[in-house]
């Protein structure tokens, strides 16, 4: 039988993005109650979450602007914003870019808006471009993420052919990299798209179940969850 839940004013457009994708996969009760009711939230205080947001800003002013140096606290974390700035081209910072169903450009609050994301740094270079995007956490392997941001860059700057995709994980020191040209984003969007079709579908039924993993214990924020508190 499925989980009904009724909620007000729900979103007329469906639209997605990849962390709200990965959350409703790990449980689509949680991932109702915080991304989409949003009656239950995140700790704001996570020292983890600080630290992220502290250094994304710092390495975006540091880039906007190439004379203002780091933070003391994060400064062995310049060789990464001097790489980018050490060759030419053109330097677009915290980039937000949305994209219709129809795969086409548009703004992030636009009203044909089907999927959002975020490039901390694009660099464009004639038809080939670099897009980064920093880590402050473990290294976690995910080429879909960098796929999606390929697939945003290509479609709003069109001009680009080619782009190289990093994950720069600031605490390991390490890159993860992934190439992409313009004709590998119909397989990219095959592969995808039955798992955005889920979710989807989860937002026109209602249909929100609760799925324990390992984030039930301590980490699940739904108290209102059965399943909140349970396990090991």
């Amino acid at each position: 039988m499925a989980t009904v839940i009724t909620t007000r004013n729900r979103p007329k457009q469906f639209a997605w993005s990849y962390s709200k994708l990965k959350n409703f996969e790990t449980c689509p009760k949680r991932y109702f109650h915080v991304d989409v009711e949003k009656t239950f939230k995140e700790d704001d205080d996570n020292e983890h979450l600080k630290y992220g947001n502290f250094v994304h800003a710092a390495l975006a002013e540091r880039i906007n602007n190439e004379h203002k140096p780091l933070p003391a606290t994060i400064k062995k974390l310049d060789k990464w914003a001097t790489k980018i700035l050490s060759t030419p081209g053109k330097i677009l910072v915290e980039q937000q870019l949305a994209i219709t169903e129809s795969m086409t450009p548009t703004g992030w609050f636009d009203g044909d808006v089907w999927f959002r994301g975020i490039a901390d740094v694009i660099k464009i270079v004639g038809p080939v471009a670099l897009a980064v995007d920093w880590k402050t956490g473990q290294i976690k392997e995910d080429g879909v993420q960098l796929a999606l941001i390929a697939a945003c860059v290509f479609a709003h700057h069109p001009e680009v052919q080619k782009i190289r995709t990093e994950f720069i994980w600031l605490k390991e020191d390490a890159t993860s990299r992934a190439n992409f040209a313009r004709s590998d984003m119909p397989a990219v969007w095959a592969a995808l798209l039955p798992r955005v079709t889920r979710l989807r579908n989860a937002h026109e039924t209602n249909d929100f179940p609760p799925t324990p993993n390992g984030l039930c214990r301590k980490f699940c924020v739904v108290t209102s969850c059965p399943y909140h508190g349970v396990g090991n």
